[in-house]
């Protein structure tokens, strides 16, 4: 990867370098098994810098993760570089490459998209090929048909997520303790364990749980995708 990177220099290539997280494929134990594992590697070898990632949905169910939560990853680290939106077997994780056909889960991922800026020098593949017992030529073309009206209504979806900002109010409202005095002084680079330790024990806390209202949040985007239009 170092040589990679060096190379795209020296010959003065401008695009993005891309590394794909593919966890089980070839081996059973992969350093490239999901978008932290990545982040890890290149930061250790120093070449965060040098690459983003190639998320595929098919790959972050392998990986025991949801597609959403692989991007999420990448957009909240400056990480991500493209997408493969291809879908794997959502039981056991087999790479089947289908062709996306959730509007409900393009649409949190989009959503994250957009929270982070874009794609930029990025964009969608569907990387995807037709089920075997799919023999005729007008099964091609109602896949790619599906695949792009299945983005194109959860690009809608996202925006409208976004344009309502219930989620980010609610992300806000429930970290809003790490802006408080408390949370900057645990940030702090300076702050001990046993400095805080200290300063809990004078002040006596008594926190109280806050509810993360999982249940109305899903409603909520569940409205927006029934009412986008």
């Amino acid at each position: 990867l170092s040589l990679v990177a060096e190379h795209k220099h020296a010959i003065g290539f401008t695009g993005t370098l891309l590394i794909e997280p593919k966890p089980h494929e070839p081996t059973k134990h992969q350093y490239d098994h999901d978008a932290a594992a990545i982040h890890g590697f290149l930061d250790r070898h120093g070449l965060a810098h040098e690459f983003k990632l190639n998320i595929e949905a098919n790959h972050a169910t392998l990986s025991g993760h949801s597609f959403h939560h692989e991007v999420a990853y990448a957009v909240d680290h400056g990480i991500l570089g493209s997408i493969d939106a291809n879908r794997g077997d959502p039981q056991n994780g087999w790479d089947t490459d289908q062709f996306p056909n959730s509007v409900e889960e393009l649409s949190l991922v989009l959503y994250e998209i957009l929270r982070g800026g874009g794609l930029g020098t990025g964009g969608f593949n569907f990387d995807a090929h037709l089920r075997r017992q799919s023999v005729d030529r007008d099964d091609l073309v109602h896949a790619h048909v599906g695949a792009i009206d299945t983005l194109a209504r959860a690009l809608l979806v996202a925006q409208a997520l976004v344009d309502d900002g219930t989620l980010a109010s609610n992300r806000a409202e429930r970290y809003a303790g790490w802006e408080g005095p408390t949370g900057q002084a645990i940030l702090d680079p300076s702050a001990t364990l046993a400095a805080l330790a200290d300063e809990a024990e004078r002040a006596d806390r008594r926190p109280r749980p806050v509810s993360g209202r999982q249940e109305r949040l899903e409603n909520e985007v569940n409205r927006i995708l029934w009412t986008t239009r």
